[in-house]
């Protein structure tokens, strides 16, 4: 199907005009996604792993972003990922991971982006033993990497991944400066990984939400399914964030394109636009 003459309905287009769509840089550079991304209106929320930051230039980025500038498309970024840990108790790794972080940076005057959106990184099966060391390196690191995106124009949001119960991650929101940097709620990893149901998240950790990422699962696998495939009680979100003054930045994740269509249909018949006028 031509992306330029996708049939989206008046309501579709109107959605989509609001929700940032992620798509690795990796991906990106294909052409069959540009067209996508490029013809059909769609906002960026794009992914620079390791392998995207070593292999492209600062001037490669720029023709990509200034491509979006230039049809007036709001970008927001995800950071890498794999194998990174902030808190880690290992100096080696940590160095890593500024050394990941600091090439992060350097994109975010190219993509001005909205947000940038990291792993806040904990896990229990894995930090527990050192539980206050992880948290005194991981607070130190994200002060610093908040500081450094908020001089440059835009805010660092931290996404739960694997932390079971919202403790885990309130331990680190709660030592850094909200003018900085807040939580980007992701219910897939809350279902599939978290311990608490989706009201105790939205009542402990709710305040400090700044951004969504929104994909379905059946709560055995971070299945990155199209909204409505799932379980997932969408509503239950959909109300608590009605209330919320300021909204939070929206994102879809889906990681194939029938389910980035079968969310937009799940929008489409929710009372999304109600809320997110």
């Amino acid at each position: 199907m031509n992306p330029s003459i996708i049939p989206y309905s008046s309501t579709q287009r109107q959605i989509i005009e609001k929700i940032q769509v992620n798509i690795p840089f990796t991906m990106l550079v294909e052409k069959q996604w540009q067209d996508l991304f490029f013809s059909s209106g769609l906002n960026p929320e794009i992914g620079l792993a390791a392998e995207a930051l070593d292999a492209y230039t600062p001037s490669d980025f720029k023709q990509f972003a200034d491509r979006f500038h230039n049809r007036n498309r709001s970008i927001t970024i995800h950071g890498p990922f794999m194998d990174l840990s902030p808190g880690s108790p290992d100096p080696k790794v940590r160095e890593l991971t500024v050394y990941r972080f600091t090439q992060l940076i350097d994109t975010v005057s190219v993509f001005k982006p909205k947000t940038v959106v990291c792993h806040a990184g904990y896990e229990h099966v894995r930090y527990g033993f050192c539980k206050e060391k992880w948290l005194e390196y991981a607070v130190s690191s994200w002060k610093w990497l908040g500081r450094e995106l908020h001089k440059r124009g835009t805010r660092l949001m931290l996404e739960n991944v694997y932390e079971t119960d919202p403790g885990e991650l309130l331990q680190v929101l709660e030592q850094l400066d909200p003018g900085h940097i807040g939580y980007c709620l992701d219910v897939g990893h809350l279902a599939s990984f978290g311990k608490y149901p989706l009201d105790k998240w939205l009542d402990a950790a709710g305040k400090y939400i700044g951004q969504l990422h929104l994909h379905d699962n059946l709560g055995d696998n971070d299945s990155h399914l199209g909204m409505g495939k799932g379980s997932i009680n969408f509503e239950l979100l959909f109300e608590y964030i009605k209330h919320m003054t300021k909204k939070p930045v929206v994102t879809l994740e889906p990681h194939e394109r029938e389910d980035f269509f079968a969310s937009l249909d799940y929008l489409e018949q929710s009372d999304f636009l109600s809320i997110f006028p």
